[in-house]
C-alpha cells in the first residue's frame, strides 16, 4: 500500500467515525440539548513534515512520503485530540478561523528551516472549515495555531 492510500484511508476512517457519530442515537438525543446536528463542531487535523507539493509536482519513490500525525477534534464535548478543550476553546474564541487564533508571544523558535503543513477540514458552527499552511518548523506551527496542531500527547 502507497502512502497516498494509507493517508487517503485513514482520512476516511476518519470522517467515518465522524459520521457515526453523528448519526449515533446518543448523538442524535444530545443534539436536541445542543442545537442541530449541523451546527456541531469538528475538525479533522494532520500535520505533515515538508511542504505539501500539488499531486503533479509531487516526487514519487520510496522514502519520499513525509510523516503525518492526525486527530479527529469534536469540540461538542471536547474529545478525539490531546489538547481538545484548549484547542476548542481557542477555536471558539476565534470564532473557528484559525488564522484568527493570536500568536504565542512567548514563544521562542529555532532560526532552523524544517517545515511542517498543518490542514484542517471540517465544520465550525455549521460552517465548513478549509485550512492549509506550511510552517518553517513546528514551533512556529505551534507558535501560531496554538494548541489546534499540538497532537503529539
Amino acid at each position: 500500500m502507497t502512502y497516498l492510500s494509507k493517508a487517503t484511508a485513514a482520512r476516511g476512517a476518519l470522517l467515518a467515525v465522524a459520521v457515526l457519530l453523528a448519526a449515533s442515537p446518543a448523538a442524535v438525543a444530545g443534539s436536541a440539548a445542543h442545537g442541530d446536528l449541523r451546527s456541531r463542531s469538528w475538525l479533522h487535523l494532520t500535520v505533515t513534515q515538508g511542504e505539501v507539493l500539488p499531486p503533479a509536482l509531487a516526487p514519487v519513490g520510496p522514502g519520499d512520503a513525509p510523516v503525518v500525525r492526525s486527530a479527529l477534534l469534536l469540540c461538542d464535548p471536547p474529545q478525539g485530540h490531546p489538547h481538545a478543550a484548549e484547542a476548542c476553546a481557542e477555536l471558539a474564541a476565534a470564532g473557528g478561523d484559525i488564522g484568527r487564533i493570536p500568536p504565542r508571544e512567548d514563544a521562542v523558535c529555532a532560526l532552523i528551516y524544517a517545515p511542517v503543513t498543518a490542514r484542517a477540514t471540517g465544520v465550525w458552527q455549521g460552517r465548513p472549515v478549509e485550512y492549509r499552511e506550511t510552517f518553517a518548523n513546528a514551533c512556529v506551527m505551534t507558535a501560531r495555531t496554538g494548541s489546534v496542531f499540538a497532537l503529539d500527547d
